[in-house]
């Protein structure tokens, strides 16, 4: 939930992939799995703590991903009448993006920012979003999807190593003919300097990166990749249209 990439493939496909930063105290996330939430069939991995997610995907065209804070560092008060993990799921009853960031209540909610990419069979390209909440406004805007992109939690990551994160996927990218998951994932598991503090695998003890969720979106099929970082195991989820 703590660093996040867009690669775009062709109009309509594309591969998201977000590293969490997590406090090692926490339980371990339930590996992806289908849930039934409404009309819809969303795929993602559980936070057991709170029951939500940083990252999914439903059949019907969208995939979502949570960062941690606004525009800028907060201080936390612990007591927010609910998980963003949960906010994140209740964005499919309303199922698009400008009636969720107008309509929903984010009163009480802590600051987040939220990825929204859709692509379907009635899109020409992919629809990619950005919602950020500051506990004032929901403000969405609409991103390129044709350009690569990268976003690091404000939470944990000051304007400096956001803006050294940005450099380090620019020159990935100068160097790639072709975008692949296997290729993005070795960014995400490698990108950075050595230092654990700022790397994209990020370790301060207490808190570090405990896994990677790549999520790649074809017209044939949508596969999801979920690697526990921790306990050291690896899932892979095919998804085929009906």
């Amino acid at each position: 939930m703590c660093t996040v990439t867009f690669l775009p493939l062709n109009k309509r496909d594309f591969i998201l992939t977000s590293n969490r930063d997590e406090d090692v105290s926490r339980p371990a996330a339930l590996p992806v799995h289908t849930y039934a939430i409404g009309e819809r069939t969303i795929y993602f991995p559980k936070d057991p703590k709170a029951n939500g997610t940083w990252i999914a995907y439903d059949e019907r065209g969208y995939t979502l991903c949570l960062l941690n804070g606004g525009y800028k560092p907060h201080v936390s008060t612990g007591n927010y009448k609910k998980s963003r993990g949960l906010v994140l799921l209740d964005f499919y009853a309303f199922g698009e993006p400008e009636a969720f960031a107008t309509q929903y209540d984010f009163s009480g909610i802590e600051p987040f920012t939220l990825v929204l990419a859709y692509s379907c069979s009635d899109t020409d390209s992919v629809l990619l979003y950005e919602l950020k909440w500051d506990e004032q406004q929901a403000r969405l805007t609409r991103y390129d999807s044709s350009l690569p992109h990268i976003w690091s939690s404000v939470t944990l990551y000051t304007p400096e190593v956001v803006a050294q994160r940005e450099s380090w996927f620019n020159d990935w990218l100068t160097k790639q003919q072709a975008f692949t998951p296997d290729q993005i994932l070795f960014f995400h598991h490698f990108g950075g300097t050595g230092l654990s503090d700022t790397d994209l695998v990020m370790n301060r003890g207490s808190k570090k990166t405990v896994s990677i969720c790549c999520i790649n979106k074809t017209e044939s099929h949508t596969e999801i990749v979920y690697e526990d970082i921790i306990n050291k195991k690896l899932y892979k989820n095919k998804i085929i249209p009906c």
